[in-house]
């Protein structure tokens, strides 16, 4: 199998990791993994290696509106958000934060351009791993087909946040599984996500 390996070409100027560093991020890289299937430790460490190493600054453009998404990231450290832009305001359509993995569901499955924009909401290190990478982890062993878990956690959002969930249930839904998006993102960017004020939120969580 051909291995792309962990490129650290886009990594800012003297940021050398440590030893523990690159340890503790394997272990987080595994642990994500976990829950999508079973997971040989030959087979991580293929998958391990076979991303790229990116840093991205504050508001740096991840994915373009009008580009098609061709990877799947995890992010190590930092925050992005998704948006569709509406007249000049952005629709925010997703929150990631450390610890996931995310993408552009829509242009990833079908290979065409997207309609939404990701952005880092702050300085950022993500694993990139590519479409292609991923067809060579297939090629090489059907264990890799448990990848296609990686597009499960966007296919929730549309479920629990666009129809038939109250902003109080939004909000408490957040609050029991993704609780750490509350120190990473302003209340604006929450309620953006919940598809509710930002008064209304307020109101919210004073009940709570």
């Amino acid at each position: 199998m051909t291995r792309i390996g962990n490129d650290s070409s886009n990594s800012k100027p003297g940021a050398q990791e440590s030893d523990t560093g690159r340890q503790y991020e394997q272990e987080m890289f595994n642990q994500s993994l976990a829950g999508m299937g079973a997971f040989s430790a030959e087979a991580l460490q293929s998958i391990y290696t076979q991303c790229k190493t990116r840093q991205l600054c504050k508001q740096e453009t991840l994915l373009e509106a009008g580009q098609i998404c061709q990877s799947a990231y995890f992010i190590v450290s930092g925050a992005f958000y998704q948006f569709r832009m509406r007249d000049i305001d952005e629709n925010i359509i997703e929150l990631h934060i450390e610890n996931e993995w995310f993408l552009n569901q829509a242009s990833f499955i079908a290979q065409k351009p997207s309609i939404d924009t990701i952005k880092a909401y702050a300085d950022s290190k993500i694993l990139e791993l590519t479409v292609s990478s991923i067809h060579q982890l297939i090629e090489s062993s059907p264990v890799f087909f448990q990848l296609g878990k990686l597009l499960h956690p966007t296919t929730q959002r549309t479920q629990f946040f666009d129809e038939a969930m109250t902003p109080a249930e939004k909000y408490n839904y957040l609050l029991t599984h993704r609780p750490l998006l509350f120190q990473r993102f302003p209340l604006k960017y929450i309620a953006a996500y919940l598809k509710t004020t930002p008064e209304t939120l307020s109101r919210i969580r004073s009940t709570y």
